[in-house]
């Protein structure tokens, strides 16, 4: 079916749909395929939950004119999500980077949506499937889209660009994270800097923090708007992080809610954002004076005298630094509970005997290890090879009143620490 009628049958559904356990009325299912699952399969059942149409693309799945056969549905999801996205003719920001990406994302929406309807990424939905489903749950009413694209190897930042075709691109910053899909640090650069080609390419606008050398580099022949320094189009200042940032904007005192000097370039991303979109600075300020992080993001989870800095959604040997470096300039007993760091490739075991190097030569009173790569590594602090090793032999009550920062990469799960108190 060409993509102009389904797209047709689409804007009488109520959203695009890719699990069967999350059916409602009136949707559209795609039957997605993958290496252990044959959406195809679960066709007939979606129709019965409540589906209007399910796409297909194995003709003995067809059963009722309801069922739609195309030559491949994940294609079809892209294209059918480009065509939206061209029919709406939505405003779209797009953004990338290392760290912080969806942090930025939400608060960008948070300020934005003071003024504009905006339709952003939930969670992190931000690859292949992610960005076209977000571009399919915008309607007429959606007037700025901000979709998160998340990338491990190369091309698939330019394929997402294609796919949603932004006109403006903010890149948080340059880290070692996917250094094995990237090939190492160089690669990333030129990964996630395949942002800057398409809005170049395409004469769209660059958001750029003029602290970061490499966004300046890239986007040298671009159109740009800037914050970061002086010389940025947006009068935008650290004051302090003491544990939460404080910044001004327009010298206005903005506190905001998160902690560590490394969200500071976050908030400032969003807050030029705002103002390049004309939102007045109190209203800036309001929606980040406001904003709260949640799922496992720099949070401040308070138990008995504890604070616990909660930061285990991901990490990355850059995230990991900046964070440990910010628990060290907390007041009190400091402790940090570190969990291993995924997807670094040949560079995994120099890369954790690094950050366990960092963390005991600072001034940090407890330091505990878990996961295999930090059990290798030479290492004179408290390690554990698995967390149910931790879990068994580690007793957390045993640590006097302190901030503990929990941080570690996303298959750690160490949000699992938090009952053991």
């Amino acid at each position: 079916m060409e993509i102009a009628k389904l797209h047709q049958l689409f804007l009488n559904c109520n959203a695009a749909n890719t699990d069967t356990r999350k059916i409602k009325l009136n949707d559209m299912f795609f039957s997605l395929k993958g290496e252990n699952f044959n959406g195809n399969k679960y066709a007939a059942q979606a129709l019965d939950l409540g589906a209007k149409y399910a796409i297909i693309d194995e003709p003995e799945f067809k059963t009722t004119d309801k069922t739609i056969l195309v030559e491949n549905v994940l294609k079809t999801l892209q294209n059918l999500a480009t065509y939206h996205r061209n029919y709406l003719k939505t405003t779209i920001i797009a953004l990338t980077g290392s760290n912080g990406k969806t942090t930025t994302k939400e608060l960008i929406n948070t300020v934005l949506k003071q003024k504009y309807n905006t339709t952003a990424t939930i969670g992190n939905l931000n690859n292949h499937i992610g960005v076209p489903l977000t571009l399919l749950s915008m309607t007429k009413k959606t007037e700025v889209g901000i979709i998160e694209m998340g990338a491990n190897h190369q091309k698939e930042i330019d394929f997402l660009c294609n796919i949603a075709q932004p006109d403006f691109g903010y890149i948080t910053n340059f880290g070692k994270a996917h250094l094995e899909g990237f090939g190492g640090v160089e690669g990333v650069i030129k990964g996630k800097a395949e942002m800057y080609n398409y809005l170049i390419k395409n004469d769209k606008t660059i958001f750029v923090n003029l602290k970061d050398p490499i966004q300046i580099e890239k986007t040298r022949n671009a159109n740009t708007f800037s914050f970061g320094t002086n010389k940025a189009n947006i009068n935008i200042k650290f004051i302090k992080a003491s544990p939460f940032v404080f910044c001004t904007l327009d010298e206005i005192l903005i506190k905001s809610k998160l902690i560590g000097a490394y969200n500071y370039n976050n908030i400032a991303a969003a807050m030029a954002i705002g103002k390049y979109f004309k939102l007045e600075n109190d209203i800036i300020k309001k929606a980040i004076e406001n904003y709260t992080p949640t799922n496992n993001r720099s949070q401040i989870v308070k138990i008995d005298s504890h604070n616990i800095i909660l930061d285990a959604y991901n990490a990355n040997p850059t995230s990991m630094q900046a964070a440990i470096l910010n628990l060290e300039k907390q007041s009190g007993n400091t402790v940090a509970i570190l969990g291993d760091m995924f997807e670094l490739g040949d560079e995994a075991k120099a890369e954790h005997q690094n950050i366990a190097n960092l963390a005991e030569s600072l001034d940090i009173d407890l330091v505990i290890f878990i996961g295999e790569n930090f059990y290798r590594a030479e290492i004179k602090s408290i390690k554990f090879k698995s967390f149910d090793d931790f879990k068994n032999e580690y007793d957390i009550k045993s640590i006097k009143p302190s901030t503990i920062l929990i941080k570690g990469s996303r298959g750690m799960a160490l949000e699992r620490i938090l009952p053991l108190f």
